[in-house]
């Protein structure tokens, strides 16, 4: 037996409220609803129960019809109604089941190994995304999750219920942010092995994805699992990741200012002619080059600014690191990261990757986001990095003073 019981690092000084609010609002759903209803009798008269039998039924012979009806009704509870006006119905789709198919689980078995992952892998999540930031995606991916198991479900009116796709979307979004996590597992197998085990997250989740649902998906497993709603929040929050990332968690437009807000009338920047293209001397990254060389940050973003992509991919690491700093210490993080991340993406085999991810490290502990500075500066050491850079990475981790176990510097 192999069970996940939390991971690191995690965030210092940081309280997930949005997380444990998610869980305290599913255990007291649990708690409130389904555990009462459970136990209570199924009113005779209760007109979803002709729906309920209708639907339940419906593909038995019509001359067992009476005896099944029978079994059905001899185990039928009050939340087994419930579930099924509340769930989500491919068959019968409504807006508001969206959300409250979310809350509701099959029993304390379905809540438990949910809410477990949710609490490991949640609080990592929230702080990167911020409390309502999580808490938009933590129901977005939730619903994608729905409509993918509703497209494969087709006219069914078999209800989901369950928190596990937001969890999967939480899922994908901790795959992608936090790769170099360790997660600690309880490995259970007697007589030979009963410890904890630190185990890569890629490993387990990659496990998760593949073993636990892609494949009982494709071979068309029968069970009472949605594979498909786990594998479309696990896409959904691959995808919000990658988009997130990308814009440094920042709306497209918070920054749309910042390439303007320096910029001179042609001819004022610095010396020499300005040609049509706006260079000065030769090529067009010599007056944006010059503006570095005297560190004049304001004029130096100003270039930036009037430089189509071409032109930056043609920086060298140490000027697009120091690009990126002076962004992010003029008010633009996310342009600093957009800055960095586009170099990787037009450079991935430069023999200098290492400072890029050195100052998207940095990056990231000055923002506070110490798991994911944890992950950039890790991969520092894979590039085999100057001395200069491996120091200043080793400094960076041991700032952040995480757990001895999980930091294996060189």
């Amino acid at each position: 037996m192999f069970l996940p019981i939390g991971d690191t690092p995690n965030p210092r000084n940081f309280r997930p409220w949005m997380n444990w609010a998610l869980i305290a609002t599913n255990v007291v759903v649990y708690v409130l609803v389904t555990l009462p209803l459970s136990f209570t009798a199924v009113d005779p008269e209760d007109p979803a129960l002709a729906e309920y039998l209708r639907v339940v039924l419906q593909d038995v012979p019509w001359w067992m019809t009476p005896r099944a009806a029978h079994e059905v009704l001899d185990t039928l509870t009050a939340y087994d109604l419930f579930a099924f006006g509340h769930g989500y119905k491919p068959g019968a789709p409504e807006w508001s089941d969206l959300l409250t198919c979310m809350f509701l689980h099959g029993g304390f078995a379905h809540l438990a190994g949910n809410m477990l992952f949710l609490w490991i892998f949640g609080d990592n999540v929230e702080h990167r995304l911020g409390r309502l930031g999580y808490l938009a995606t933590y129901l977005l991916t939730g619903i994608v999750a729905t409509w993918t198991f509703s497209w494969f479900a087709g006219d069914s009116m078999v209800p989901l219920v369950g928190a596990s796709g937001a969890i999967s979307g939480v899922i994908g979004l901790y795959y992608l942010l936090f790769p170099r996590n360790r997660v600690r597992t309880f490995v259970f197998l007697f007589p030979f092995v009963m410890d904890v085990w630190l185990i890569p997250v890629r490993w387990v989740l990659g496990f998760y994805v593949l073993a636990d649902n892609l494949l009982p998906f494709v071979l068309g497993a029968e069970s009472g699992v949605a594979y498909g709603a786990h594998l479309g929040g696990f896409v959904a929050g691959l995808g919000m990741a990658w988009g997130g990332e990308r814009l440094a968690w920042r709306w497209p437009w918070a920054e749309r200012g910042w390439r303007t807000r320096f910029e001179r009338p042609a001819g004022a920047i610095g010396g020499g002619r300005v040609g049509q293209d706006g260079a000065v001397g030769t090529g067009p990254l010599a007056p944006l080059r010059a503006a570095l060389r005297e560190g004049d940050r304001t004029r130096a973003i100003a270039e930036v600014a009037r430089l189509e992509r071409a032109a930056l991919a043609g920086l060298t690491p140490p000027e697009v690191a120091t690009l990126a700093t002076w962004l992010d210490d003029l008010g633009y993080p996310a342009a600093a990261t957009r800055l960095l991340r586009q170099y990787l993406v037009d450079h991935p085999r430069s023999r200098d990757l290492a400072r890029i991810y050195l100052a998207l490290g940095l990056l990231r502990l000055k923002q506070g986001q110490q798991a994911a500075a944890y992950q950039y500066l890790l991969s520092v050491f894979d590039l085999d990095p100057d001395p200069d850079t491996a120091d200043l990475a080793r400094e960076a981790l041991r700032r952040l003073d995480l757990d001895r176990r999980a930091l294996r510097t060189p």
